[in-house]
């Protein structure tokens, strides 16, 4: 089996999310064909989905607002759940926060958070463990985007959240309106329209949000 960054590279091209020219990634330019190699290789490697080689629309609105108010993020220590392709991280680099992490399961994620962030000329740690439920500590600020289109994930995500928000610091979430949005403790901070690709999303736009989480 070849590597990560040789699927990436022989799947993707290099290219800026609609709502952040700012930043470049290894995206697909078609859904299909790359859906369907990683179902293949699924079947034989167990290779997850490509969720890493699209700019979701959560995620892009997320990082339009970091770039936007850089105070959000600058000097702080920063992390990144579920980063994917490691947009809002590389967008908080961008924006001058003192150390990103970027968490993601996913090794083929990893392979391709490490390749964009060089792109984009930042530093970003990469973290493969699953931190969702262990401890708050070390974090000023907690980014996720797009999470919540599951509902155990979203569940998971939104206490790892809320736990960091007691603590004083700050939990953002970026989303455009996913099926396990919470309705209650959270507070929007501004909302993007956000063109996106007819094959992932069932319209050419998407209206997304960027909310602050409060504790329980």
């Amino acid at each position: 089996m070849s590597t990560a960054e040789d699927f990436i590279r022989a799947n993707t091209a290099i290219a800026s999310p609609p709502l952040i020219p700012e930043i470049r990634l290894q995206m697909a330019t078609e859904v299909t064909p790359i859906w369907q190699a990683t179902e293949e290789s699924l079947a034989r490697f167990g290779t997850p989905p490509p969720f890493w080689a699209f700019a979701w629309a959560g995620g892009q609105a997320l990082a339009r607002y970091i770039i936007d108010h850089p105070e959000t993020v600058a000097g702080r220590d920063v992390l990144d759940l579920a980063s994917g392709s490691g947009m809002v991280a590389i967008a908080a680099a961008k924006a001058g926060a003192r150390r990103v992490t970027a968490a993601d399961i996913d090794p083929f994620a990893a392979a391709a958070i490490v390749m964009n962030a060089a792109l984009n000329g930042v530093s970003v740690q990469v973290e493969p463990r699953d931190l969702l439920d262990r401890g708050t500590a070390g974090w000023a600020a907690v980014t996720a985007g797009d999470v919540c289109y599951e509902a155990p994930m979203a569940l998971r995500m939104i206490a790892m959240l809320r736990r960091i928000a007691a603590r004083g610091r700050l939990a953002l979430l970026g989303d455009p309106g996913r099926a396990y949005l919470p309705r209650e403790g959270l507070v929007e901070l501004a909302r993007y329209t956000v063109p996106v690709s007819r094959e992932l999303e069932d319209r050419e736009a998407k209206e997304a949000a960027v909310f602050e989480v409060l504790p329980d």
